[in-house]
């Protein structure tokens, strides 16, 4: 008799067929997650390195911080300083002014005198002022009344100082609108505003150290003058005179 092998499973259908050589060979064109790999994470570009920025942010820190070291520095030396030295301005003030001669001619020439005495004090133990000549001015109003000088002087620790000197001009030729407004004044014959100036140049010495030459302006107001008569000189009324001194000084970084 012939043997007969039967097959162990039954043979897939056409339809079966058909899915399953889909399933191998999947169908075209393919979806755009079969192309890109949709279960691949998206690409994120690294931020820039912060290494700059932090290197700048620990340079202006530390600038910051040397500064402040430098200004606690400048404020302990100069706590040090004042206690040391103390340092003051010196102060002047106007002994008295005579007016020899003061006069306004019609043809606005102006001729005057003036017979002036200022005393200097420095106030400080251990600092001394070398000034160098010193230019004089007398105003009214604005108006140059005359100009004079003063020699250079030391002033030293602790000392008054009296200087005289004479100011004065000679035929002065004054314009029209400065002549009718000195008229104006000089017709108040005991009541002439005037003021004082005086410009130079200074030198300090700190103990063994000398700085370098400032200029200083000194100003005295509050005087009022009584315009002379003939012969006899007229004295101007200083109580109430006051001068100011604008000088500012460096020792090292600081000024007084």
């Amino acid at each position: 008799m012939t043997d007969r092998v039967y097959p162990s499973s039954k043979p897939a259908t056409n339809g079966a067929a058909a899915a399953g050589a889909a399933g191998a060979n999947p169908s075209f064109p393919a979806t755009k997650a079969q192309l890109y790999n949709a279960t691949r994470p998206a690409y994120r570009p690294r931020p820039p390195p912060r290494h700059r920025r932090s290197c700048c942010c620990s340079c202006c820190l530390w600038t910051t911080l040397f500064i402040l070291f430098l200004l606690l520095l400048a404020a302990i030396a100069g706590a040090v300083l004042w206690v040391l030295y103390r340092p003051h301005r010196p102060s002047f003030s106007v002994s008295s002014l005579q007016i020899s001669q003061l006069n306004l001619t019609s043809s606005s020439q102006l001729t005057t005198k003036f017979n002036l005495t200022l005393t200097a004090r420095n106030p400080n133990k251990k600092i001394i002022f070398f000034y160098d000549p010193v230019a004089v001015s007398v105003y009214s109003d604005g108006v140059d009344l005359g100009d004079g000088s003063l020699p250079g002087f030391t002033h030293g620790k602790k000392n008054t100082t009296t200087l005289r000197t004479t100011v004065q001009t000679t035929s002065q030729s004054v314009d029209s609108t400065t002549a009718t407004a000195l008229r104006s004044d000089l017709k108040n014959k005991s009541n002439l505003p005037l003021k004082i100036r005086l410009d130079t140049k200074v030198r300090v010495k700190v103990g063994g150290l000398k700085t370098k030459k400032v200029k200083v302006r000194i100003v005295c107001g509050g005087i009022k003058a009584a315009v002379p008569t003939g012969k006899a000189a007229a004295k101007a009324t200083t109580a109430d005179a006051k001068c100011k001194v604008d000088l500012r000084i460096k020792i090292w970084k600081w000024t007084f």
